[in-house]
């Protein structure tokens, strides 16, 4: 919206400055940042008001970790709201609207929507059940079939975004992906990242600090794939104002520090599968719209190893009838082996880093 401030620059000079990317990409995090602080308090309070209790598992579905978290019946879930309109009014003001802009809102908002319906559920039945798994994906396939037809139908996206890149290859791997593969592989993208940062979200600031690195990363590849000259030298793919996906990694990561004040040990709100199921999405569809679905699973080392440990849990048990951890996602294993909560988050955080900077290396390394 501010950005056709540019086009009274006549009237008054300094106007013009509105039409740089990277004076919106700051003043974006910025404002998203100040819009956190200022909606926090008073959504929590809110939350407290209405007992939107985060309902935690029974000492006969985790054992011992029930006994580690029982302090932690009182606080409020559903937080996930102030990133939500943190994010979305931010972007509505420094972003130049565009199908990209447009479909990142769509995703994000939808999914968010799933998640405070998962939510509502566990509070409402006074259970940690929620939504099932079978709705969950029902619910995200809906929404990443409405953005594929958005982005195959619209003609400013419709030429690019079926090409595939990969990693450490300076070329296109795939010009024209087919049909037939071209949605699978955008609910793969998306609900995997949506569901990792899910079962991320287990501790105070866990996911909402992985997530910080992995969206400064992004940052940085839409910055890069939306400049001609950027995206030339680095063999990237160009995409022609693409770069307004910076505004809204901006946005999200102005977002995610806010709530990480309210979100940090001991937490005051917890996201819940409001914030989880959201952020995860918009990562993802940003990931696959600037050509960098692959470099996800590097850059979001953290959410990847925790989705991993689910599953190879899971197979483990099925198959030989023995656990591979102690607990799964991979966090309660650490906890429940003697590991202070914040070590685990602080030693998960600096890993995060690692992941996000090999993650940016790629750009260079073809």
């Amino acid at each position: 919206m501010l950005s056709y401030l540019a086009d009274f620059e006549s009237y008054f000079g300094p106007l013009r400055l509105f039409r740089y990317l990277s004076l919106r990409i700051a003043f974006c995090g910025l404002t998203s940042m100040a819009i956190g602080f200022i909606v926090g308090p008073w959504i929590i309070t809110m939350l407290k008001q209405f007992r939107m209790k985060q309902m935690l598992r029974t000492h006969d579905e985790v054992g011992i970790l029930a006994d580690l978290t029982k302090d932690k019946s009182e606080t409020p879930t559903m937080g996930g709201f102030i990133i939500c309109i943190a994010v979305t009014l931010s972007v509505i003001l420094w972003a130049k609207p565009n199908v990209y802009v447009y479909t990142s809102l769509l995703v994000y908002l939808g999914l968010t929507l799933i998640g405070f319906v998962d939510d509502y559920l566990k509070v409402f039945k006074q259970n940690s059940k929620g939504l099932s798994s079978a709705k969950k994906l029902l619910g995200q396939g809906v929404v990443a079939g409405i953005a594929s037809l958005i982005l195959l139908s619209v003609p400013e996206s419709s030429e690019q975004i079926r090409e595939l890149w990969v990693p450490f290859y300076k070329y296109v791997a795939i010009e024209q992906l087919p049909l037939v593969l071209f949605f699978p592989f955008f609910f793969i993208v998306l609900s995997g990242s949506s569901n990792a940062i899910n079962l991320t979200d287990g501790i105070d600031g866990l996911a909402i600090g992985c997530t910080v690195t992995v969206t400064l990363a992004y940052l940085i590849f839409a910055y890069a794939s939306g400049n001609a000259i950027i995206s030339d030298y680095l063999f990237i793919s160009y995409i022609p104002n693409g770069g307004e996906l910076a505004v809204v990694c901006s946005a999200l990561l102005g977002a995610s520090l806010a709530f990480l004040w309210f979100n940090c040990y001991p937490a005051e709100v917890f996201m819940g599968d409001t914030g989880s199921l959201g952020l995860g999405g918009i990562i993802g569809v940003i990931a696959f719209m600037i050509h960098q679905p692959f470099t996800l699973i590097i850059v979001g080392g953290i959410f990847v190893a925790e989705a991993l440990s689910v599953i190879l849990q899971v197979f483990s048990f099925k198959v030989f009838g023995r656990r591979i951890f102690r607990m799964s996602p991979i966090h309660h294993h650490f906890q429940l082996g003697g590991w202070l909560e914040n070590k685990v988050v602080i030693r998960f955080w600096i890993l995060s880093l690692l992941f996000a900077i090999a993650g940016i290396a790629t750009l260079k390394l073809r």
